[in-house]
């Protein structure tokens, strides 16, 4: 009979502990998470965050899903059609500023992936080169409007060089056919393409050369944020975790999101999370996940000058940390 009740007993408490452990799954708070763009080697931290239990650890059920461009997902949360996302700190600012009700509270990207490529056969060795010479940019982007900022930080005039506009897509062939003598691109897109092509080049990063801005960073809307602070700040730890096994184990993190994402062109991805590693402790910062305020003040007197974001806006008004990690647990950037 003692065995009986014995036994009895063992099996309620097996039983309750099924059943709390699948109320625990159950109770994971469920994050639709909106990325940028197509994903790639700059979502990889992501998704080392969802493969490698970051965060289930931190209660969170994440779903990463897709995006068409920065300007259409910060679109999505200031129309209320998503809460949380990824998406470049310029045209969710941009947003903000026309009132949008929404924050930036982690960046990723301290500074843009902006860059002049030039070939180095063409004999331009440094930035005062470029005088005389053709540049080729893309028609209707953001980069291009910022372009005035980084020569006349290096002494230059829009005057001293000859502007192409051209698609996109004409970008990389034209340079490599000599049509133009340098290109303004990016570091993880037409850098990656051109040396793929074998191009030996000359790379002038926005970032190194007088205009770092910050750049893609988490956001979410004022209600989601009001409404979920913990979850937001456990999201937030467990996203920075995700980056920080990101850079320590690239190739798991690209194997990673493969698994996310099926279709992800490994070697590609691998490129760019390769290309964009440097800009995760630039323009000053301090911190993984973190930009500082000097670097908020800068990105507002930068972009203002060129009418990206509006003269005498509060820089703060676009970014909040009070959802960041303790100083002391997150990531130093190295001296």
């Amino acid at each position: 009979m003692k065995l009986r009740i014995s036994t009895l007993l063992v099996s309620g408490a097996a039983g309750v502990a099924m059943a709390l452990s699948t109320f625990a799954v159950h109770a994971q708070t469920a994050i639709t998470f909106q990325l940028n763009w197509v994903a790639g080697g700059a979502n990889a931290g992501f998704a080392a965050a969802v493969a490698e239990g970051f965060y289930k650890e931190a209660g969170l059920d994440v779903k990463l899903v897709e995006g068409n461009g920065s300007g259409n997902t910060a679109q999505l949360v200031a129309n209320n059609r998503s809460e949380i996302a990824y998406a470049d700190a310029v045209a969710v600012s941009q947003l903000i500023a026309k009132g949008a009700p929404m924050k930036i509270v982690s960046t990723i990207y301290q500074s843009n992936p902006n860059a002049v490529l030039a070939l180095k056969k063409t004999g331009i060795k440094s930035i005062k080169d470029l005088t005389g010479k053709k540049v080729g940019v893309p028609s209707g982007s953001s980069q291009t409007t910022m372009l005035p900022l980084f020569l006349k930080a290096n002494g230059l005039k829009e005057s001293d060089v000859s502007l192409i506009n051209m698609p996109p897509t004409s970008m990389v062939p034209s340079l490599l056919q000599g049509q133009v003598d340098a290109i303004l691109g990016s570091i993880d897109a037409y850098q990656i393409q051109l040396e793929a092509q074998g191009a030996d080049l000359n790379i002038y990063k926005f970032a190194d050369f007088g205009v770092p801005t910050v750049s893609t960073s988490i956001f979410a809307s004022n209600a989601y944020l009001k409404d979920n602070p913990e979850v937001v700040k456990k999201f937030i730890a467990a996203s920075l975790k995700g980056w920080s096994f990101a850079l320590d184990n690239p190739d798991r993190a690209v194997k990673a999101l493969k698994t996310t994402f099926p279709n992800v062109n490994e070697k590609l991805a691998a490129s760019e999370l390769a290309a964009i590693t440097s800009l995760f402790c630039s323009g000053g910062a301090k911190s993984i996940g973190k930009a500082e305020d000097a670097l908020w003040v800068k990105t507002q007197d930068l972009l203002s000058e060129v009418k990206l974001l509006p003269a005498g806006q509060d820089p703060k008004s676009y970014y909040t940390n009070d959802f960041l990690p303790p100083a002391a647990s997150m990531r130093a950037c190295k001296s």
